[in-house]
């Protein structure tokens, strides 16, 4: 795996994971990515602040339309 040993790819994973709710709020173009990121960055390390930042990066923003119309 790129010449990293298992400890290194393990570490590798956990940073990406830590980061997904801010890399998730920043592609959605989400009117509060400065929060989100800030609710990440202090309380991401327990799992509760993690998984609050994730669904609030994934929440449907006032005006935003679904891609899927029926």
């Amino acid at each position: 795996m790129f010449g990293l040993g298992i400890s290194e790819a393990i570490l590798l994973i956990t940073i990406i994971l830590y980061f997904l709710p801010i890399t998730i709020a920043i592609i959605r173009k989400h009117k509060n990515v400065v929060a989100i990121a800030t609710l990440n960055m202090l309380t991401g390390w327990t799992f509760i602040g993690w998984v609050v930042s994730l669904v609030w990066s994934c929440t449907k923003q006032k005006g935003e339309v679904n891609e899927i119309s029926t």
